[in-house]
């Protein structure tokens, strides 16, 4: 399980950055088009949960993993949380990558918008209004749960919840109801 654990941690981290990577070349794209920041003030919050999501499930998977006693009375109810929240995971990556290729270019982590742009309404923006956070949402709870982290899973979730209702989602709705056109 350690050898899992080190191996998704290092996947995952590796994945985040190379996602930065793109934020930051769809950022100067963006800039270039006219494009106003939203919300700068909160992404500090965002990168922390992140970086202690990560941090978390690593440190709480690994101490699960040194506990034998944690495993041995459910290991047929652990094998079954295991295989669930690997599924979990795996639909939402697929959900994330495909919002990401649904905004192209308009995909960041930070709230970029272009006055006037329209507002994009393919794939999987067709059918949920927030397909990024549901994906992400779904990580957050299953990727520690692959590990028996169920605090890491539980704290992230409810963090996540707490600033998407009330601090990012609110600041994304306003920006793109004050420049988009076709924005209903």
């Amino acid at each position: 399980m350690s050898i899992l654990l080190v191996f998704i941690f290092l996947a995952i981290a590796a994945q985040r950055l190379l996602e930065l990577r793109l934020a930051e070349k769809n950022r100067a794209l963006a800039m270039a088009a006219g494009a106003k920041e939203f919300g700068a003030e909160h992404y500090f919050v965002f990168v922390v949960l992140h970086v202690s999501w990560m941090l978390g499930w690593l440190v709480e998977g690994w101490l699960n993993a040194r506990n034998p006693e944690l495993w041995a009375d459910g290991e047929v109810g652990m094998l079954i949380m295991t295989v669930a929240s690997i599924m979990v995971f795996l639909a939402a990556e697929g959900l994330r990558y495909w919002a990401i290729w649904s905004l192209g270019t308009s995909w960041n982590t930070r709230i970029l918008v272009v006055p006037g742009a329209a507002r994009v309404r393919r794939g999987a923006y067709n059918y949920l209004t927030h397909p990024n956070y549901v994906a992400v949402a779904l990580e957050l709870a299953s990727v520690p749960l692959i590990f028996g982290a169920w605090k890491t899973a539980l704290a992230a979730s409810i963090a996540n919840a707490v600033i998407l209702l009330f601090i990012r989602i609110p600041a994304e709705n306003r920006a793109l109801q004050e420049f988009l056109k076709d924005n209903p």
